[in-house]
């Protein structure tokens, strides 16, 4: 070993903990969700059943607004930053559409969808256990690939940092100009977000159930399965479509 390659510094901690959650999100996200979940004890607000559905409402709007974020940004200007080999890894330094206005809009779109499951399910474990983990997650990840990008892009990515300040929520100034100025490709939204969607929104349908049996009542969830199976039987449809026009060319 070289006395340079002796001498290199350690990467912060916050930069080799969001190396590993990148490596390792798409299995430790769910279950970290799913444990939460598990060992969650759902509250009805004031113990009244209407109060837990305007929950739930607000916890889908929440969601929503996350995922039309990230179809924006991903259908104005897409960014080849999902990993190779599950390392960070990115082609190009994008900073056009939302990335003029944001650094990291889907990560913001990610939190806001998580943050409504979050809200859906209303438990103490939920907002003691799940909310700092998915907060520390995504902190750790930005800090990871900013380290990453200023290796690989040097300068360019630095001044980038100064023209576009907002790691997460935008600058909505030029926001309009921008969004007009550029084409929309649906079919990019629909090849590259049609699974991840499926998978929160059936997460949500479950929760819907879920969380009133484990509450005990049983009559509450039986009255919303009908609602929840046409739903989820329209996401399915939804779902099976986009994948078959993704295999043939389609999009």
């Amino acid at each position: 070993m070289s006395a340079t390659a002796a001498a290199a510094p350690r990467p912060p901690f916050m930069v080799t903990a969001g190396n590993f959650l990148f490596h390792w999100r798409n299995a430790l996200f769910p279950l970290t969700f799913l444990v939460v979940a598990a060992a969650s004890r759902p509250l009805a607000p004031f113990g009244d059943e209407r109060a837990d559905l305007w929950m739930d409402a607000i916890g889908l709007a929440i969601a929503l607004a996350g995922q039309a974020l990230r179809f924006a940004v991903i259908g104005l200007a897409y960014i080849v930053r999902g990993g190779k080999d599950r390392r960070i890894h990115a082609d190009d330094l994008v900073v056009d559409g939302f990335f003029a206005h944001s650094r990291n809009p889907l990560y913001l779109g990610n939190m806001m969808i998580l943050a409504g499951l979050l809200v859906v399910l209303d438990s103490p474990t939920g907002w003691l256990v799940g909310a700092p983990f998915y907060l520390f997650a995504y902190w750790a990840i930005t800090l990871a690939e900013e380290n990453f990008l200023r290796g690989r892009f040097g300068a360019a990515y630095d001044a980038y940092c100064g023209r576009v300040r907002n790691r997460f929520w935008p600058k909505l100034a030029g926001l309009g100009a921008t969004m007009r100025s550029m084409e929309f490709n649906w079919r990019r939204v629909v090849r590259k977000e049609y699974g991840s969607t499926f998978s929160w929104f059936t997460t949500f349908l479950a929760l819907l159930a879920w969380e009133r049996a484990a509450r005990g009542d049983g009559a509450a969830a039986l009255r919303i399965l009908p609602a929840v199976g046409a739903a989820w039987a329209l996401a399915i449809a939804a779902y099976v479509t986009a994948r078959a026009l993704k295999k043939a060319g389609r999009l």
